[in-house]
Parts: structure tokens; C-alpha cells; sequence
């Protein structure tokens, strides 16, 4: 119905625009805060993907760390929704990532990475 309207097509076009921006500057201070924090890796794929979540190649046990010590939740696969990144968090975030990176791995077979 509002797609068929002129006046709420525009409006909902407007929400839109504004949505897609706001989730970009999301990743801009995810990726901006990563770097700040020295955690290791490019992060480069944070801006060039699209969308509302992003993949952070984040292991299970980092992301595990991530949601049991410092509260950020995200799925176990490393996906992460943008929309949870805020200006006033992304260094939260950015700094449990760089706690949880230096948690040691662990094989398949248990031995230590």
C-alpha cells in the first residue's frame, strides 16, 4: 500500500536511506575502534560488507568469551548485529575483542594453537 502511494513511498525511501546510513556509520565505529585497539586482523571486511549483520570471523570460543564475560551477544559463528554498534559502545566492543583474541585455541584434537 505505501509503495503505491507517492507521498509514503517517499517517506519509506526516506526511512530507508537513513536506516542504511545509520548502519554504516555503525560499521565505521566498529571498524575505527578495532583498529584503535590494536586487535589483530585487517577488518577490512566490517565496511565492505552490507547489510544488517556483519561476520566477524571471530572463533566460537571468542565469541563464547565475548557473551560470557563481557556481555556482548552475537552468534557463536561470529555474526554480530550492527545495529547493537553504537558510537558510545563500538570501544567496549573493540576492546573485549581484543581480550577475547588473545585466548588461546585449541585444535580438534585439544592442543593448544
Amino acid at each position: 500500500m505505501c509503495l503505491n502511494n507517492r507521498d509514503l513511498r517517499h517517506e519509506w525511501e526516506e526511512c530507508v536511506r537513513e536506516m542504511h546510513g545509520r548502519i554504516r556509520k555503525s560499521r565505521s565505529y566498529l571498524h575505527t575502534a578495532l583498529k584503535t585497539c590494536g586487535v589483530p586482523g585487517s577488518w577490512d571486511h566490517i565496511l565492505s560488507q552490507n547489510g544488517m549483520f556483519s561476520y566477524t570471523g571471530l572463533t566460537k570460543a571468542q565469541c563464547e568469551l565475548l557473551i560470557e564475560k563481557h556481555h556482548i551477544y552475537l552468534l557463536k559463528t561470529g555474526r554480530i548485529s550492527m545495529c547493537g554498534i553504537t558510537q558510545d559502545n563500538a570501544r567496549y566492543v573493540a576492546a573485549a575483542s581484543m581480550t577475547s583474541s588473545r585466548t588461546p585455541r585449541r585444535t580438534r584434537s585439544g592442543r593448544l594453537l
